[in-house]
């Protein structure tokens, strides 16, 4: 469960290095179009039953949209006016959203303890926004990559919320055979439908074209790979085996390795209000995950 946000905050970190480079949306369909080319070795087999894909279409394409084709693009987006350690910082808030969605569609009421946590990450979302200056948030001043990632965060919730209660043609005994590497690319190609469309906009709207390098293809391969592949990987196994309020509290160590890695690559040092934030917000997830 370390491993996952490492390669996260490394793909924050890699999307803020291409911009210039690779257009955002670009970026982002590239990356699952060769994710899914790279997985399709191990995940052909749930192809081979289309019907089983077309009954379900409605929750594959919501799943996709949501999990590869909105966060992931909002998440480029930001990075072209925001730092890496700001994006995994107010993506850290997912609890917020998380309870919210739940006691508004699901009927799951949270507790004052959850409550109580949700506000302190939310404390310390507002105060990345703010740049360590409060007084800013009266004059209702954002960032533009700064919204994209609430944006982005919001989807992601969404999208947890679908795979924690998927319909019922995905549960029990009408459950298609598929394993984790099917599942996952049948999620790719549907939320390819979307980026690819996202990403033909940027182009023709923008003109914005790819500067090919070696270092453009070593990004693409990375984030192809690691935070697409690998970490989604490894961080199924880890909740399976852990539980899903363990690994609450190594998703946040996103922000910290954004950071060290910030201050390494972009010299983009951290300041006060990242720490003070971030102590926020995991101050949160330990008080909601209390009993």
């Amino acid at each position: 469960m370390t491993l996952p946000p490492l390669l996260w905050a490394g793909n924050a970190v890699v999307g803020r290095l291409t911009v210039g480079s690779v257009p955002p949306l670009m970026l982002n369909c590239l990356r699952w179009a060769l994710a899914a080319l790279i997985l399709m070795p191990l995940g052909w087999k749930a192809l081979r039953d289309p019907r089983a894909i077309a009954v379900r279409w409605k929750y594959l394409l919501a799943i996709g949209l949501l999990g590869v084709g909105s966060y992931n693009s909002l998440q480029y987006l930001a990075l072209v006016t925001t730092t890496p350690i700001n994006v995994t910082l107010i993506a850290a808030s997912l609890p917020v959203w998380m309870l919210a969605i739940g006691a508004l569609l699901h009927d799951e009421h949270p507790t004052r303890r959850q409550i109580a946590g949700a506000f302190l990450s939310l404390a310390g979302v507002l105060l990345v926004i703010a740049r360590g200056d409060l007084s800013t948030l009266a004059r209702v001043h954002f960032v533009a990559g700064d919204l994209y990632v609430l944006v982005a965060i919001i989807a992601w919730a969404f999208y947890s919320w679908l795979l924690a209660r998927p319909p019922e043609s995905m549960r029990g005994a009408q459950r298609p055979d598929w394993d984790w590497a099917g599942f996952l690319l049948i999620q790719m190609l549907f939320g390819l439908a979307g980026s690819s469309v996202a990403a033909g906009a940027e182009a023709a709207i923008t003109h914005a074209s790819i500067h090919w390098s070696p270092w453009v293809v070593l990004a693409l391969l990375y984030v192809a790979i690691g935070p697409s592949i690998i970490a989604y990987r490894c961080w199924g196994l880890g909740v399976t085996q852990a539980g899903p309020a363990l690994a609450s509290f190594f998703g946040n160590l996103t922000p910290v390795f954004a950071a060290v890695m910030s201050a390494a690559a972009l010299h983009e040092a951290p300041q006060w209000f990242h720490g003070a934030a971030f102590a926020l917000i995991v101050g949160g997830i330990v008080v909601s995950s209390r009993r």
